[in-house]
């Protein structure tokens, strides 16, 4: 048996899976997102162990002697947060989120100095972890000078399971402060955050044994005390493990809180001017490239918020055949935006309202402005020398068919849905686990799901796509130039 706990942010999911890879169960307990300012997004971390232990209490009484019998735990979660630990290991102040932009003063200081992009290979965003510990010797100067260690989210589960400082290789590359090309923390980045590399995990690769349990949390849990946790990833690499992407082309579109269209490779390619992320890859010498953007799945949650339905009765209410375009075009930019923006304080907005926006021409709109932010990706990640045929989709809004249609239309591209089944990050983590325990081949173990549906962009439609999506080209400097 094999145990994946992914920390989400808005719930902590453990998965549990036998050595033929199926499903035994899996639970998940919700999470909340503390917002004491515009801009600032945190969780205490206390919060997450008490997550964990709830979904294991659980699986311990649906499934005591398939828990006991867990030869590995994989661990993957959202990226780029920061826990502060004292040199007692106390928790100093709530993580700040990877949604957080409070310092994006600071990114960009650290982002004008030629090394970050050379080293890391990235742009450094407002919500990487570096410019958050700048902020901190800004604002926090007290606390700061009493960090002993940083540890990214997934890493204080494993601290918390272990005892022990240790990420992954994928996580790490969301820092800003790792050389991604040499796969090691890079001195020179940590120097310029007045960090020492003393205050950073050892790190693993995502298949490597990191540690073994506590004692105490295996006697809790019926588990041996050889136990042991493997390197984990964080969300995405975890996510694309799970539906076995990790040869050089495969790729897959995540319609998450936020939005993902994550290609792995066989090289290491950076292209920071393109505000695509080049990061490790959970498997050893593979990266991969990633489009981010910050509102997807979560840009239709608000709107059906705000007009007093669900997502899934207004999906339904545009039926299944995607129409052309209309006057109305929404721009996703409820939290900042990534790629290809960089923009933390750039904010949404409808455009091209009348008498006549109804409920599902809004609706429409929405859909179609998180796939034209797509689309955007898709454009920076040709531009950094990666071109995709074809995406798997995943994620919570895959499972709107219209929301797929569209998709494909707008990036020219075939659309896959695998067949009904667990292949998120916890199913990745828990395949991390199978293959730390037990030496196997990670092309062995990390095959690709059967394909139920395949949606091919309708030629009819690519014409009135393509202008609509010029149309919402032309809108971002609009914006940008008043706000």
């Amino acid at each position: 048996m094999y145990l994946g706990l992914d920390l989400g942010t808005s719930s902590l999911k453990g998965l549990l899976i036998d050595d033929q890879q199926q499903v035994i169960d899996s639970l998940t307990v919700a999470l909340t997102q503390s917002r004491p300012k515009p801009g600032w997004s945190e969780q205490h971390p206390d919060d997450w162990i008490n997550a964990a232990q709830s979904v294991l209490d659980q699986l311990k009484y649906r499934h005591p002697i398939e828990l006991a019998a867990v030869s590995g735990i994989g661990l993957s979660g959202h990226m780029h947060g920061v826990i502060l630990l004292d040199q007692a290991g106390k928790v100093l102040r709530p993580c700040i989120l990877w949604n957080d932009t409070r310092s994006h003063v600071e990114a960009a200081q650290l982002d004008a100095e030629p090394a970050f992009r050379q080293i890391s290979g990235n742009i450094v965003f407002p919500g990487f972890s570096a410019p958050k510990l700048l902020w901190l010797k800004k604002n926090e100067p007290e606390l700061f000078k009493r960090i002993d260690k940083v540890l990214l989210p997934k890493d204080y589960l494993r601290y918390w399971l272990t005892g022990q400082s240790i990420s992954d290789m994928s996580d790490a590359a969301g820092t800003s402060w790792l050389d991604t090309a040499q796969r090691c923390w890079s001195e020179p980045l940590l120097n310029a955050c007045e960090m020492d590399i003393n205050q950073m995990p050892t790190l693993v690769e995502g298949t490597q044994i990191s540690a073994t349990v506590r004692i105490s949390l295996a006697l809790r849990w019926g588990w041996t005390d050889s136990l042991i946790v493997a390197g984990g990833a964080g969300d995405n690499a975890a996510a694309a493990v799970g539906m076995g992407i990790i040869e050089e082309g495969s790729a897959f579109v995540s319609l998450g809180t936020s939005g993902v269209l994550f290609s792995a490779t066989a090289q290491y390619r950076p292209a920071p001017h393109s505000a695509v992320h080049a990061f490790c890859h959970a498997l050893p010498q593979t990266w991969h490239q990633m489009g981010v953007i910050l509102s997807a799945a979560s840009a239709l949650d608000w709107f059906a918020k705000l007009v007093g339905a669900s997502a899934r009765e207004l999906i339904a209410a545009l039926g299944d055949k995607p129409v052309a375009p209309g006057q109305e075009i929404f721009l996703p930019y409820l939290s900042g935006e990534r790629t290809p923006h960089n923009n933390a304080t750039i904010r949404g907005a409808f455009i091209g309202l009348s008498h006549d926006s109804d409920r599902q021409a809004m609706t429409r709109a929405v859909l179609e402005g998180v796939a034209f932010a797509l689309r955007d990706n898709l454009q920076a990640l040709r531009a950094a020398g990666t071109d995709l045929q074809s995406v798997m989709a995943i994620g919570g809004g895959s499972k709107a068919s219209y929301w797929l249609k569209l998709i494909a239309n707008l990036l020219g591209v075939q659309v896959n849905l695998p067949a009904e089944g667990d292949f998120g990050a916890a199913f990745g983590a828990a395949r991390l686990a199978m293959i730390a325990a037990t030496g196997l081949d990670p092309a062995e173990v990390c095959h690709q799901p059967v394909i139920t549906e395949v949606i091919d962009p309708d030629p009819l439609m690519s014409a009135s796509f393509e202008q609509a999506y010029q149309r919402y080209r032309n809108l971002y400097p609009a914006i940008n130039g008043v706000q």
